[in-house]
């Protein structure tokens, strides 16, 4: 068993693997607050401890989103600078969150059972 020591604690580098198994969902949810662009995403994850995502791997998901029909694309001008793209969640987008959402929820509930109990 590892100590303490040995723990990771929120920030840390978790497996990428880990990682790409809960990007699509944790990106659904910081869009269902509203509209936003990537680099507030990214902030958004990291804040949560999930870790760095770099823009070559969120931007393609959220290319996949769009397509789905989960997302739709607004572009904005800047203020001070170039525009924006912003993303935001449509009716299918919610939908999907909350069936992605209520799956996980099942899967992580089994997963930790599974680690938890004696085999």
């Amino acid at each position: 068993m590892p100590s303490t020591q040995d723990q990771m604690n929120p920030g840390d580098d978790w497996p990428s693997d880990w990682l790409r198994a809960a990007l699509g969902l944790c990106t659904l949810q910081v869009l269902e607050a509203g509209p936003t662009y990537g680099y507030a995403i990214i902030a958004e994850l990291a804040g949560a401890g999930l870790g760095k995502v770099k823009g070559g791997t969120l931007y393609p998901l959220l290319t996949r989103f769009e397509a789905a029909g989960w997302l739709e694309v607004d572009w904005r001008p800047g203020e001070a600078g170039p525009g924006r793209k912003y993303f935001a969640l449509t009716d299918a987008g919610r939908s999907e969150l909350e069936r992605q959402r209520t799956a996980w929820h099942a899967f992580a509930g089994i997963t930790t059972t599974f680690l938890t109990e004696p085999q």
